[in-house]
């Protein structure tokens, strides 16, 4: 089932307003991630297809029907929460049964649907313990057999894996990408971890300041971000943001405020400053005599394949590398840095300005 969300808006009353003008396309079976900060409005928006919130303007449709005015339960979706929101007095089959039971289902069907739900997510064997006997990756395990057992064709997560340990939340990411596969669903999915986004998401809505910032599959919202928020926002160690400004001998030259670090483009530069954003795996450092040194060490983490440099420049800007293997720095050690080939190109207003490849870096 489809869902389309057009110019909606959310506004509490005249001075909170917390969603403007957004709009998307859901397609049937596809996984919809909506992320961005913590409280720029991704719950809310959520709720809003649910029917738990009311809009303040706007259409949702599912299956090009207008919903705005339907309860919960006419919509035919299911939502998964973060608090998991079970009954602490109900067993796990119990739990899973619950609104089997609410919608007067037949005892065979409802035995037949949790059976088949906790078989899914592996839970059978624990299917008669209460939830305070369970680990939380079992806990969300549960809400997403009775999700599962729902037989709805939309579901509806928000933020379910917040409260889970980091190696559980990558184990449990890998479980619903597989259900929401092997059952076809629709799946909508909150989230302010861009990792999560990126591993799992069909599409991605990058949403900041009351707007949608971009819509995109996650290699376009990597490789090609509309603005500087969505460049920050995705990469882990962050993007380096710089400025610089266009020669005044050629304008095909920016000029690093370092002074020694410049870009030759391939055509002519539009406006005379920019703002260049740079992955960290896209700086190049070298050891340096102080003398030809352009930035100094601060600090440098090991990860085991690879090592993050952080370093001042001399103009004052941080920026962060990353680098194969393990490299060693002392602090405060004059290094020199160099650009690599891939850079992204955003106006003082941070937007994204399409410049064509350039032709030669140079220091």
């Amino acid at each position: 089932m489809s869902i389309s969300l057009r110019n909606v808006r959310k506004d509490y009353d005249q001075q909170t307003k917390v969603l403007e003008s957004v709009s998307a396309e859901v397609q049937t079976g596809e996984f919809f991630v909506i992320v961005g900060p913590s409280g720029c409005g991704k719950s809310t928006l959520l709720r809003m297809v649910a029917g738990l919130t009311p809009i303040t303007d706007g259409e949702v449709r599912i299956n090009n029907q207008v919903v705005n005015e339907l309860p919960p339960k006419a919509r035919k979706l299911t939502m998964v929460f973060q608090n998991y929101a079970l009954y602490p007095f109900l067993s796990v089959w119990d739990n899973v049964a619950f609104g089997l039971k609410a919608r007067k289902l037949s005892q065979s069907d409802i035995q037949h649907r949790v059976d088949n739900a906790l078989k899914m997510v592996s839970l059978s064997d624990l299917s008669k313990r209460k939830p305070r006997e369970l680990s939380g990756g079992q806990r969300q395990r549960v809400a997403l057999a009775r999700a599962v057992a729902s037989d709805a064709d939309i579901c509806l997560m928000d933020e379910p894996l917040s409260n889970l340990d980091a190696q559980l939340r990558i184990k449990m990411r890998q479980e619903i990408y597989n259900l929401q596969r092997k059952l076809g669903l629709t799946l909508i999915y909150v989230t302010h971890d861009q990792v999560e986004a990126m591993t799992m998401a069909d599409h991605i809505m990058v949403l900041n300041d009351q707007h949608v910032q971009q819509i995109g599959t996650p290699s376009e919202i990597y490789q090609h971000p509309a603005n500087e928020f969505v460049a920050q926002f995705f990469g882990t160690p962050q993007i380096n943001i710089l400025p610089a400004k266009r020669s005044t001998q050629n304008n095909h030259i920016l000029t690093f405020a370092t002074n020694n670090m410049q870009v030759a483009l391939n055509e002519e530069i539009p406006i005379d400053s920019l703002r260049i954003g740079v992955r960290p795996d896209e700086l190049t450092v070298a050891r340096a005599e102080s003398v030809d040194s352009n930035a100094v060490v601060k600090n440098t983490e090991f990860l085991g394949n690879e090592t993050i440099i952080y370093a001042t420049l001399n103009s004052g800007d941080d920026v962060r590398a990353v680098l194969p293997g393990q490299v060693s720095f002392r602090g405060y050690e004059p290094i020199k840095i160099g650009i690599g080939s891939h850079l992204l190109f955003f106006d003082n207003d941070g937007k994204q300005i399409a410049l064509t490849k350039e032709e030669a870096v140079h220091a």
